[in-house]
């Protein structure tokens, strides 16, 4: 078992280079599964949760060979099973796009319920009221057989398609089974995010017709078949806010390559907001922390809006920053398990519903705290590059999803970060 080990007071330096984005390439590994010849993706981080993924793809057929560092080949042809109901499935929330791919492909698809960060209720109804309008049978929850879904559609078709809520995994899902689908679907108040638009250019690069991504309306226009290309995956956009938060939390200077500034506008209003001085270039971000950080409220929303995925470094942010400052979570209803990590070192932070308060600026003290998810353990991080004396943090494990190299990252910039074996 390892830990984190920092001290902290070190303000950052340099430079550091963002790696891919995590949501954007595990769901264009599921959309893979319905290529009919092979691609080659790049910019592909080595991380946990991809490491999960592209094992999940290989236990239904999948041949996927690594072409050096950061570079994936992806053979969907030997795919010989519809079904993915073995236990990766549980250790990976993204797991569920392979509904959209297997139906899409074979006209069926099982999977076990998927796993992921424990952030509350997400159920996947949103998913199969869509697969249902497009022709599938066994959308019901009591359909399911001992956990794992069975999809069936003789003949899957285009569907108009309205989500109550803006949902990402619908979104996504939706468009992967109707590339394959006869005829067209549209998603109405389809979800926004950057990654959601990665997966629509990967599709198109490959042969889809998908316009729209980006806007709430979304028009599929379905196939029969899709070629291999190669690919490269857009920049991980938390990933850079976690390090462009870093550098004005320590009073650091930290230029952040590798961005695409146009997906972190809610963060960079924030953050100058705060204090920081913030510089755009096409593809860097340039954060100087100017050691006087006022307090701001945050809401989280969909893209374009704040990220749920920022909220708590926002918030680690906020607790040094002078003043008083509220945090509101709209997206998930339990992303607050961290607020009792950062009190642990010093932090002033009251819960009400799903609004955090935060008085400060509060003295931050070393001590054991831990990951309770992946966001979570990056605010632990970033609390302990400011705290006095020693942090250690522990079930690094949540960590490990989703950043890659964070300890060499950090200690690039100056910071007294070690992973240590307990």
């Amino acid at each position: 078992m390892y830990s984190y080990k920092i001290e902290g007071g070190t303000p950052l330096r340099g430079d550091i280079s963002i790696s891919g984005s995590k949501n954007a390439v595990l769901g264009i590994l599921a959309a893979a599964m319905l290529l009919d010849g092979p691609c080659e993706l790049e910019n592909v981080p080595d991380i946990s949760d991809v490491h999960v993924m592209v094992d999940l793809c290989r236990s239904i057929g999948a041949t996927i060979t690594s072409k050096g560092a950061y570079s994936l080949r992806i053979d969907p042809t030997t795919i010989h099973t519809y079904k993915a109901t073995g236990p990766l499935v549980a250790r990976i929330r993204a797991s569920y796009y392979l509904l959209g791919a297997l139906l899409g492909r074979f006209g069926k698809a099982s999977l076990r319920m998927p796993g992921g960060c424990n952030f509350g209720q997400r159920p996947i109804d949103y998913h199969l009221k869509a697969f249902k309008l497009m022709g599938a049978k066994g959308t019901n929850s009591r359909d399911m057989d001992n956990g794992i879904i069975n999809l069936v559609a003789d003949n899957l078709k285009g569907a108009k398609v309205f989500f109550d809520i803006a949902s990402v995994g619908a979104t996504i899902n939706v468009m992967l089974a109707a590339c394959k689908a006869q005829g067209t679907t549209i998603i109405n108040n389809a979800a926004k995010e950057p990654h959601i638009v990665d997966v629509a250019n990967f599709l198109n690069s490959m042969g889809a017709k998908i316009k729209g991504a980006g806007t709430d309306v979304i028009r599929i226009e379905g196939v029969k078949e899709l070629h291999g290309a190669d690919y490269t995956i857009i920049p991980d956009r938390i990933e850079a806010g976690t390090y462009m938060i870093a550098a004005a939390m320590t009073g650091g200077d930290v230029i952040v390559d590798n961005v695409l500034p146009e997906h972190q506008k809610p963060l960079i209003a924030k953050l100058r907001e705060a204090g920081a001085i913030v510089e755009e270039d096409i593809d860097k971000v340039r954060v100087i922390g100017t050691g006087n950080l006022k307090g701001v409220s945050v809401k989280t929303l969909p893209y374009p809006g704040f990220p749920t995925d920022m909220q708590a470094q926002m918030m680690a942010m906020m607790v040094i920053a002078e003043g008083n400052s509220k945090v509101t979570e709209t997206v998930f209803e339990n992303r607050f398990m961290h607020v009792d990590e950062l009190n642990r070192m010093g932090a002033k932070i009251t819960t009400a519903d799903r609004s955090a308060n935060i008085e400060g600026p509060a003295k931050l003290v070393g001590c054991d705290v831990r990951a309770t998810d992946l966001r979570a353990g990056a605010a632990m991080i970033l609390a302990g590059l400011v705290a006095e004396g020693e942090t250690r943090i522990g079930d690094l494990f949540h960590i490990d999803r989703g950043y890659e190299d964070i300890v060499e990252k950090f200690r690039s910039l100056g910071a007294d970060i070690e992973r240590v074996d307990v």
